[in-house]
């Protein structure tokens, strides 16, 4: 091979290597931004493209990934002039490769600039306790606006975030104590809120406990007064059976004595009709209204009286059997 042929095979391998470089694969969520002879040439998306050596430029890569920025505390001053430490965290993401190319320079600086700015001029218009509980409306104000100036950097801002609210040591301080005293008046509240059920169960418990005794008690008088009920009918009936079965002894006796005098002799009349005759004989004169009372001879004598008994038991025995 002669020197034409190393010169033409030379001239192969050059030509080869610049395409070889001029082949260019775009990974998965880039864009490569291309100028061609200085100016915006082109976007590249995802897959294989190929840039004309010495004309083409394929600036660095602008990733259409989500971004989150942590930026340093910034010194802001509220409403009521307390200044305060706030550091935010953004979250972006670049819609538009070119303009954020083209659009500012160190656009990471740009949006930390601008939300410091922005987070100032919310807080001046808010006081401390404002502040303190007002997270959620100050992270949409703060979204809308840097959403709104970063169009056209092409940047879509997609939340903002306070992450820290650091007021003064004083003010902290005092927070903690008023904090205290409100737990302290809340443990106070609660406390006498229990004491107050206690004492109220306390007072129905013995509201229930008078009432049981006084139904206890209750029950007990009207047992006692229906034992005395039933006594009292109880001894009345004992008395109506005791007189019934004296008035039959006295009805059986007074028969005895009809059927003892009906069966004997009026001429020659027995000895115990005689003693029951001179007893009656001796009843009425003793009923009457005389001033003296003339004994008979056969009833002078106790002893001839308890004889006279004796035998008109011994009579009345014998009728019976």
């Amino acid at each position: 091979m002669g020197t034409e042929g190393y010169i033409l095979v030379g001239i192969l391998v050059f030509l080869l290597i610049i395409i070889i470089r001029g082949i260019k694969i775009v990974p998965q969520a880039k864009i490569y931004v291309v100028e061609r002879l200085g100016s915006f040439y082109k976007a590249w998306g995802t897959g294989p493209h190929f840039a004309w050596p010495f004309i083409d430029r394929v600036l660095e890569p602008v990733s259409i990934k989500e971004r989150v920025v942590d930026f340093k505390p910034q010194a802001v001053i509220t409403k009521d002039n307390v200044t305060m430490q706030i550091d935010t965290v953004v979250f972006f993401q670049v819609t538009d490769a070119k303009q954020y190319t083209y659009g500012v320079e160190r656009p990471i600086s740009a949006i930390e600039n601008l939300t410091a700015t922005t987070l100032r001029n919310i807080i001046g218009e808010l006081e401390l306790d404002s502040t303190l509980t007002s997270r959620d409306v100050i992270n949409t104000k703060i979204t809308a606006i840097l959403d709104q100036a970063t169009d056209r950097w092409g940047i879509k801002v997609n939340r903002v975030e306070l992450k820290n609210i650091l007021p003064p040591r004083e003010i902290q301080d005092a927070m903690e104590k008023q904090m205290k005293a409100e737990r302290e008046r809340r443990e106070k509240i609660l406390q006498a809120e229990g004491e107050k059920k206690s004492a109220v169960l306390v007072a129905e418990g013995e509201k229930e406990s008078q009432i049981l005794r006084a139904e206890a008690a209750k029950q007990a008088a009207i047992l006692r007064a229906e034992a005395e009920q039933q006594a009292v009918i109880l001894r009345a009936d004992a008395i109506r059976e005791q007189k019934i079965l004296e008035a039959e002894g006295e009805a059986k006796a007074i028969e005895l004595v009809q059927q003892a005098l009906a069966g004997g002799n009026a001429a020659n009349p027995a000895q115990s009709v005689i003693a029951i005759k001179s007893l009656e004989a001796f009843a009425k004169a003793a009923d009457g209204k005389a001033t003296k009372i003339i004994i008979p001879s056969e009833i002078q004598s106790l002893a001839s009286l308890a004889a006279s008994l004796k035998e008109i038991s011994a009579d009345t025995t014998t009728v019976e059997q």
